[in-house]
């Protein structure tokens, strides 16, 4: 049932094109701040442009910048876990030394710091993002490649021969990748959290993009006026994240022995 719903929600939202009845950059100021109404069915914001428009180009820019930072975050932390999970010990207790260092940092201040070295914009917000989340992934997929090393038959298939490579491809990647299906759900949620927050202190680039962080930030300076203004963006990521933390419950339910 959740897997249908955030399907749907994302498909939703990548349609924005299609959807949206207007042009999300194009400005009306004779028309700002007008309530919901027929022509505007989530009302204008400070320059007149349309919300409900702005809510899905800003939605769909919004997770692709979360894919994004997904793939950044899982590519080399899977990499670096499955190295430190089969590596002797020494190599191994260096890895997560190093590990335990980055996760001592703040996840949305290492992000700053990030961005403040590459500059701003969608790229950098999503490399800041999934940099960020590379020790706690490795951490993870460190954790399932360990778990797996005990079961009797890969202790039996590396008795019949099979090598190194081969015990990764086919036996320990598939075993833990259950696990890090869940996983890679939670990642996706922090990836919009992260990059939401980050949109709303103005460093997702040109501000006339529309953004759902940056649509919040928006929103602050006529709330009381027109509260309209952020209510799509923050039901989104409210209920965007609500189903992916539930879908990550559902897969971590079905990875269970």
């Amino acid at each position: 049932m959740f897997r249908i719903l955030v399907l749907l929600f994302v498909a939703f939202v990548l349609l924005a094109p299609l959807a949206a009845p207007y042009d999300p950059m194009a400005t009306e100021p004779f028309n700002q701040l007008q309530s919901p109404d027929a022509a505007h069915l989530l009302g204008t914001d400070l320059l007149g442009r349309d919300v409900l428009s702005r809510a899905l180009y800003g939605g769909q820019r919004t997770l692709l910048i979360a894919v994004a930072a997904t793939v950044v975050a899982f590519v080399p932390g899977v990499l670096l876990g499955v190295l430190s999970g089969l590596a002797p010990h020494w190599l191994d207790g260096g890895v997560q030394i190093l590990i335990s260092a980055a996760l001592a940092f703040p996840g949305l201040l290492l992000a700053l710091v990030i961005l403040t070295l590459v500059g701003t914009g969608a790229v950098p917000l999503a490399l800041a993002t999934g940099m960020t989340q590379i020790a706690p992934v490795a951490r993870v997929t460190r954790a399932a490649v360990m778990e797996v090393q005990s079961y009797l038959y890969l202790q039996a298939a590396e008795s019949l021969g099979a090598g190194r490579m081969r015990l990764v491809m086919y036996h320990i990647l598939p075993n833990t990748a259950p696990t890090l299906l869940a996983y890679v759900v939670v990642v996706f949620s922090y990836s919009v959290l992260n990059n939401t927050a980050l949109s709303f202190l103005g460093l997702s680039g040109d501000p006339g993009i529309p953004d759902w962080g940056m649509m919040l930030a928006e929103a602050r300076t006529a709330f009381r006026a027109a509260p309209w203004i952020g209510l799509m963006p923050g039901l989104g990521i409210t209920l965007l994240v609500v189903l992916l933390n539930r879908l990550s419950r559902a897969f971590a339910a079905v990875s269970q022995p």
